[in-house]
Order: C-alpha cells, then structure tokens, then sequence
C-alpha cells in the first residue's frame, strides 16, 4: 500500500476533472482517471502524470449509467493501490433535453452519469473510504436552485445528487466528510455559443468573468482538509447564483 494518499476523479480525462486530477497529482496523490469515450484524452493524461513521478497513475474506464460495470469496480479500484482516500464524484452527461423531446435514453444516460454512478459507487468505496477517514465530493451545479431552460432531466439529475450528498453525509459519518461544489460558468459549453450568449451569461455575474478550472481546484483542497465540515454544498460561482440579475 502506497503512503502518498489516493484519489478518484469520475469524468477525469478532459475539462473540469482534468485539471482536478492534475491538482490532486501535484499535491502528492496517486489518482485514478475514470473515463467512458475519452479514452485518448486519458491514456495523454496518464502517460503525462507517469512520467512526472512513475507509477503514480492509473486508468479506470466504465460506463456509469449501467449498474452492471458498476459492480466490480471497487476491487478494481483496490487493486491499483491498496486504499482510497478521495472519491470525486465528476462524470456528468450535458445536453439539453427540449419539453416534448425528451426521451428514455435522454433519461437513463443523464441521470447514470450524474446521479447513479456517484451514489452505487460511494457505496461500493464505503469501506475503503471509511478505512481511510476519507472524502467524498460531488460536482452539483448552480442550476439546481435556478433551472436552466431546456435542461430539466440535467438539472433533476444535479438536485438529486444534491439531496444524495447531504443523505450521505449523515449516513458515513464520523469517519467519511461528504460535500459537493456547484460550479457556476467555468469553462464555455462544448456546444456553441454566439457572442450575445455570452456577453449575456458574462453580465450575469458579479464578478463580470468565467470562473476557472483552478478556482474548482481551489474549493475541491479547501474540502479535502475541512475536516469538520460535511453535508454542504459550495456555489463557485463568481457569485451568480445569488445576483438578482441573473440569466437562468
């Protein structure tokens, strides 16, 4: 068993989960990617990680909205180094789903990924994660509280996991810390944006720019080392959630 710690990022091979992983391997941790299509992104990722300190990376690839690749992950998960001390729960599919459109697939793919994959696999880690006194953090989003139009099952599938975060919480204490952080506007969406789109969401936030993936980085460490903090759920979000004027 190794003596560095050991963390888990779901959705870790590009964007937001990326540069988590890449933190958490900064400050010492060995990490395992998970990944479900991205696996060029990943196999880069690893490789990179690898050659800053051997060893020190490892591959996990499922699919988190089938329950069936869920149940042996976690002797998969033990095997790579013995322990677990950080689950993050990450992986998230993000699509619009239009009133009238959305269909049983939309439905199953955004709440496996979303919802699912954090709870069975928070439950299938309790053991390692209780061994270790460890962590559990799960990306919610702001748009919980405000829903985004033509988005309802993504922002279903985030308020459940919302409530799941505080269930849990309850239920692994005292020796697991379960939190979540709600990112605001950090990166552009993948899927296209105008100009006016933009400008739009920039005005909607007080602080008049996006967010960073450092700034997700920062609140995920403040987390790890809160160790009498539990069961909440921090907007990063350069204040948007709270602004009267915001677009959502």
């Amino acid at each position: 068993m190794p003596h560095s710690p050991v963390a888990l990022v779901t959705g870790a091979a590009r964007r937001i989960g990326a540069g988590l992983v890449s933190a958490l391997h900064e400050r010492g941790y060995h990490v395992i990617i998970h990944y479900n299509h991205s696996d060029e992104e990943a196999r880069a990722l690893a490789h990179r990680l690898n050659a800053s300190r051997a060893n020190s990376a490892r591959l996990l690839q499922a699919d988190l909205s089938h329950l069936t690749q869920l149940t042996s992950l976690a002797a998969q998960i033990e095997s790579f180094f013995g322990r677990l001390d950080l689950l993050i729960n990450n992986a998230s599919a993000f699509y619009p789903t239009v009133l009238g459109k959305v269909t049983a697939q939309d439905w199953q793919t955004i709440m496996g990924s979303n919802v699912q994959g954090a709870l069975f696999l928070a439950q299938a880690l309790m053991p390692l994660l209780r061994q270790q006194r460890g962590c559990i953090i799960n990306m919610v989003d702001i748009h919980i509280a405000r829903p985004l139009p033509h988005y309802s099952v993504y922002c279903a599938a985030k308020a459940a996991l919302a409530s799941i975060t505080r269930s849990l919480a309850v239920e692994m204490a005292p020796e697991v810390t379960v939190n979540g952080i709600a990112p605001g506007a950090i990166l552009w969406p993948e899927q296209a944006l105008s100009a006016e789109q933009k400008a739009d969401t920039l005005s909607s936030i007080p602080l008049q720019r996006l967010g960073t993936v450092a700034d997700i980085a920062h609140a995920m460490l403040f987390l790890v080392e809160a160790n009498y903090l539990t069961g909440q759920i921090i907007a990063v979000d350069g204040g948007r959630s709270v602004a009267s004027q915001a677009l959502v």
